[in-house]
């Protein structure tokens, strides 16, 4: 090969080069510097207690220990907590205890004579003192003790009524409708 041929063949070869080192780096990735999404999500503790009715008849019999409810009530109580939650109760009250239930003229059925059997337990009178309502007006349904992994679950309670019309002065008393408010409420305690 000549000295002619011989750069002629370098400078092409040269070219060569150049042109695929030129598409070689038009090629490669070339990246931004990278912006920040600073993000925020928030789970709210929450405790409810939802009912399955809120009505009970009683029809009563005068002096008689059995005077059951019309139909069962299902408490659901549910909870999302914080750490440093230790329990969950569940109390069903009356606003008083010589006043669960009244005939507005003076006559009246004493929480004690009131019973709730939960989840088919002993019937139990409300005649405890709770976290919520009167003295000796209410019943602990439940205490849950709160691990770590329960602080997001629940709870159901199937109660079933009572009247007790069989003790004290009770027997005595007159034909009427006899009205009052059960309440059922839940607390977390650190």
């Amino acid at each position: 090969m000549s000295n002619g041929a011989s750069r002629t063949l370098t400078l092409t070869m040269l070219a060569m080069i150049i042109l695929m080192s030129a598409s070689l780096a038009s090629g490669q990735v070339m990246n931004s510097g990278a912006q920040t999404i600073t993000l925020s999500a928030q789970l709210a503790e929450s405790l409810t207690v939802s009912l399955s009715a809120n009505a009970v008849n009683f029809t009563m019999a005068a002096g008689s220990a059995g005077n059951p409810g019309s139909a069962a009530i299902t408490a659901t109580t549910a909870w999302v907590l914080k750490p440093g939650r230790t329990q969950v109760t569940i109390d069903a009250y009356f606003a008083s205890a010589p006043v669960a239930l009244t005939d507005g003229a003076g006559d009246n059925i004493p929480s004690s004579a009131f019973k709730i059997s939960d989840n088919g337990g002993a019937s139990s009178p409300l005649v405890n003192t709770v976290a919520f309502g009167a003295a000796n007006a209410g019943l602990r349904l439940a205490t849950v003790a709160i691990t770590g992994i329960n602080k997001n679950a629940s709870r159901t309670d199937n109660m079933a009524f009572n009247i007790d019309l069989s003790a004290g002065t009770l027997p005595q008393l007159p034909a009427a409708t006899y009205t009052g408010t059960l309440n059922i409420q839940a607390q977390a305690t650190p």
